[in-house]
């Protein structure tokens, strides 16, 4: 039986730690194709955050993102009509975009969708394995930046173990997808597929696990004014 979506985690000055692992899997309109929800705005034509789950031989309908979608590839190798994206590809499909997702053998993908701000048309392919990486903020520190538009910035974050960043605040908020390691702060400890939303505001020191930590981040973001939701097809 599918599960029609509402509202979830929409209250953007709140403070948000979801341990995903642990998170229920959900179905969606199409057999196969599960996600676990980290925050979303609306049914099945959402402005969300996902984790989403294509079982071996599972597809999704075609459809157009009239948002735009965002996705990181976790697990397995993802499809559509224009190519394969193998694990560590990094996509970006503007709004107006569309496409009839697969997955031959399963995969697993971090995704967001209606999150694109007023002129960001930009389609983006990134395959994150093979990119040369940047010096980081500290010592032992090194980012991989992925996407930057309207203040809204977007990268990977490899820290060594037991790498420790000054203290900060993020005016405008900041977005975080523990993908490998753990990473700790004076409110918590994330390990891997721990997903933080940090209101405008937020202050803290973080520091790497005893085995170091890989991260999605997006920062800047709380506040922005994404594009409306029109009636529109479904998407996952």
């Amino acid at each position: 039986m599918t599960t029609r979506p509402g509202s979830f985690n929409h209250d953007f000055s709140q403070r948000v730690v979801l341990h995903t692992a642990d998170a229920e899997w959900l179905p969606s309109p199409m057999a196969g194709v599960e996600r676990r929800m980290l925050d979303r705005i609306g049914g099945e034509v959402a402005r969300a955050t996902s984790i989403v789950r294509y079982a071996p031989g599972s597809r999704f309908s075609r459809h157009v993102h009239g948002g735009g979608e965002e996705y990181l590839v976790l697990e397995g190798v993802f499809s559509d009509e224009h190519g394969d994206n193998p694990p560590g590809t990094y996509v970006r499909n503007p709004p107006g975009s569309g496409h009839s997702p697969y997955s031959e053998g399963g995969c697993t993908i971090f995704v967001k969708l209606w999150q694109f701000a007023e002129g960001d048309t930009q389609a983006l392919r990134v395959d994150t394995c093979a990119a040369q990486w940047q010096e980081g903020f500290v010592p032992g520190h090194r980012i991989l930046p992925l996407h930057e538009h309207g203040g809204v910035r977007t990268r990977l974050s490899r820290s060594a173990p037991g790498t420790v960043f000054m203290e900060h605040v993020h005016e405008r908020g900041e977005e975080i997808l523990v993908l490998e390691g753990s990473l700790h702060d004076e409110d918590g400890d994330y390990p891997a597929l721990t997903w933080l939303r940090l209101p405008a505001g937020s202050r803290h020191t973080p520091r790497a696990g005893d085995s170091g930590a890989l991260l999605y981040v997006k920062e800047g973001h709380m506040g922005v004014e994404w594009l409306g939701l029109p009636d529109g097809r479904m998407q996952p």
